[in-house]
């Protein structure tokens, strides 16, 4: 097939705007955290974009889209990117710009799971982590999405991520930090967060890159992609006002809320945006702002130390986008209809998908992090904690 200009062009601008998406993370992160972790805090995301790229070249991609084995990995097929054709192949687009589009979906996504480690994480350990998680969580549930895997058979929607990216960060970070132990301190005296700017700042960039990450998903620059564009939009206004009222109402109205909430209503529109109208956009965001408030409430409560809420956001705000794609999906929109046009297979199908993904995140990642914590520790000492990571990891200081 020949190469088709347009598409190509839009394929580059989605891959460059969700790579700024893996820094965005670390700047959201880290006005999160306390002024001696900033440093470390953003520092992860960009070590994890350098791993992963090299990860995904070597070995990543041929596991996520090699030949299936079995419905649950890829062969060593394209093992260094063997047998690509860096010009033409069957797409209307160069075989090694969907490497990049994806790679930059892998970097992201363990990105998101530094949440779990915050301020307290040794950094020779978030190394190995990284290289093993993204092998062994990652790459599978791609394969199994996107690459010709048993979800992907048994007709399970998932647009531009909602179990491959977000329902595994997510759960990932849970595992991690029930793993890892709660911060010194954590309960006994507050841990504000140190620049909420800064975290302003990365949500902003968020929204903008996730743009990309969704109408990107089309492949294509058409009609499907400005359906998944506007969809993402809505949903993300959606979630951010419904978590700002919601916090309004037991106080005062939060702005970390607010970005909070748009956040929320861009993981859950991202299985979903290009099965959904943008009516049932605004219903997925404002539901999702509600569900992942809640659950953040629920954290607090019950003394979680996930407290930059990749569990409550990405977690549970990926299994409501994921449990919605089988609910509200359009055949207006792609040929899919889902509970609400009367299929109920659908339904079951992205049910079953989205808690095989919550299942397998969860409990792989907290087996590898058990195994990582017991033969070279996770943690800093605590002498390291105290002073700071910046310090104590990097030699840096804000």
């Amino acid at each position: 097939m020949s190469i088709d200009s347009g598409t190509t062009a839009w394929l580059l601008i989605s891959t460059a705007l969700v790579m700024l998406m893996t820094p965005a993370v670390g700047f959201f992160y880290g006005g999160l955290v306390r002024r001696k972790n900033f440093i470390s805090m953003v520092a992860l995301s960009f070590i994890v974009f350098a791993l992963v790229s090299i990860q995904w070249v070597i070995l990543g991609y041929s596991l996520a889209f090699g030949g299936d084995i079995g419905g649950l990995i890829g062969n060593l097929q394209h093992f260094g990117l063997e047998g690509l054709d860096p010009g033409q192949g069957d797409t209307a687009y160069p075989p090694l710009l969907f490497v990049a589009f994806q790679l930059v979906f892998a970097t992201v996504t363990m990105a998101i799971v530094t949440s779990g480690f915050a301020e307290r994480v040794r950094l020779s350990a978030f190394v190995l982590f990284v290289l093993l998680w993204t092998t062994l969580v990652y790459d599978p549930l791609a394969h199994w999405a996107w690459g010709g895997g048993w979800t992907m058979g048994l007709g399970s929607l998932d647009f531009a991520g909602g179990t491959v990216v977000h329902i595994s960060s997510g759960f990932a970070a849970l595992a991690v930090a029930l793993v890892i132990g709660k911060r010194a301190g954590f309960g006994q005296y507050t841990m504000e967060p140190h620049n909420i700017p800064m975290t302003l700042l990365g949500a902003g960039l968020l929204w903008f890159g996730w743009f990309g990450f969704n109408a990107g998903s089309a492949l294509a620059a058409n009609g499907l992609a400005a359906n998944a564009f506007l969809v993402t939009n809505t949903s993300a206004a959606a979630g951010a006002l419904s978590w700002l009222f919601a916090s309004w109402i037991r106080g005062k109205p939060s702005s970390l809320g607010m970005v909070s909430g748009a956040i929320a209503g861009l993981v859950a529109i991202t299985p979903a945006a290009g099965f959904v109208t943008v009516p049932a956009s605004i219903v997925i965001g404002v539901a999702a702002g509600l569900l992942c408030y809640a659950c953040m409430l629920w954290r607090i409560n019950r003394g979680l130390d996930e407290s930059l809420d990749a569990w409550s956001i990405h977690g549970m705000g990926g299994l409501w986008g994921a449990i919605a794609t089988g609910v509200f999906a359009a055949a207006a929109v792609n040929g899919f209809s889902g509970l609400i046009e009367g299929n109920v297979q659908q339904f079951v199908a992205n049910v079953i998908g989205a808690l095989a993904a919550l299942a397998y995140a969860f409990v792989v990642t907290y087996i590898l992090a058990f195994v990582i914590d017991r033969v070279i520790g996770l943690r800093v000492s605590e002498e390291e904690e105290y002073v700071g990571l910046d310090l104590s990891q990097h030699g840096e200081r804000v």
